[in-house]
């Protein structure tokens, strides 16, 4: 069984990346040694019982020596309190969680990621590049615009990730959306494909990765309250019409296949 750990760790620091999107660091050195890039954390945002239930948070990056990050967006009232957090206060965590993506690729691999779905692709790069024979990694990444996307290809391209970027907007790279970037790729470059974002996003990806012939792993976004299957509000289709999986418990992330895209 997984091991999982529930920690109170301090927060050494708050960065706001952009209006409303927030990277907060904190020491949990547990959650941080059992950590493999895909899973997430379910984070207590406030100190008292509003909100009451947890949020759910990929796990961004860990480090060495003990230090958990999470990247968000402030999109409701839960991530608006966490996007209030100040260095010093101690964030209630629990974690790693779920089953995160296969680690050793046999081909080079391309990280797509969309908005906030951006998140657990930099613990993964990182990890990817950690390997004593580390396969090429390319990340693919989109955002709206360029104010959004910026921090985090700054962030991939000093790991030493190549970087090539969409914009809704066209304020940076390709004029569209990121999966217009492997559309026309040619298939005998034999890639994995790594993605994680909005549903649309993924569903392209994983139609382009299947028509080129390449592997492809995607990392489910959906509401959760507990984290654990034990609400069972996470289930999602199976691609073979045979029930439903349970986002939290069986993924987040899953082989393209197993997913029912509707």
């Amino acid at each position: 069984m997984q091991e999982t750990a529930q920690e109170k760790g301090k927060i050494i620091r708050v960065e706001q990346l952009t209006p409303d999107i927030f990277r907060i660091t904190a020491v949990a050195p547990r959650i941080a040694g059992l950590s493999r890039p895909g899973q997430f954390v379910m984070v207590r945002v406030s100190g008292g019982y509003d909100p009451l239930l947890r949020r759910p948070f990929s796990i961004h990056q860990v480090t060495a020596n003990g230090h958990v990050q999470i990247l968000f967006k402030v999109v409701g009232k839960g991530t608006a309190v966490l996007a209030g957090a100040c260095v010093g206060k101690m964030l209630d965590l629990v974690g790693p969680l779920g089953r995160g993506f296969s680690l050793k690729p046999r081909r080079p691999v391309f990280l797509v990621g969309g908005g906030m779905g951006i998140a657990p692709l930099l613990f993964l790069g990182k990890w990817l590049l950690q390997d004593a024979d580390p396969v090429e990694t390319v990340a693919l990444l989109g955002a709206r615009t360029r104010e959004e996307l910026l921090p985090l290809v700054t962030d991939m391209e000093a790991l030493g990730i190549e970087v090539r970027t969409a914009t809704d907007d066209g304020s940076l790279g390709h004029h569209g959306l990121v999966g217009d970037l492997i559309r026309d790729q040619d298939p005998g470059l034999g890639r994995q494909v790594y993605a994680c974002g909005p549903y649309p996003m993924m569903r392209a990806v994983s139609g382009q990765a299947k028509a080129l012939g390449w592997p492809c792993e995607v990392s489910l976004e959906t509401m959760m309250a507990c984290g654990l299957s034990a609400c069972l509000g996470c289930a999602f289709p199976r691609g073979d019409g045979a029930g439903h999986v349970h986002v939290c418990k069986d993924g987040p992330v899953f082989p393209a296949e197993e997913v029912a895209w509707l």
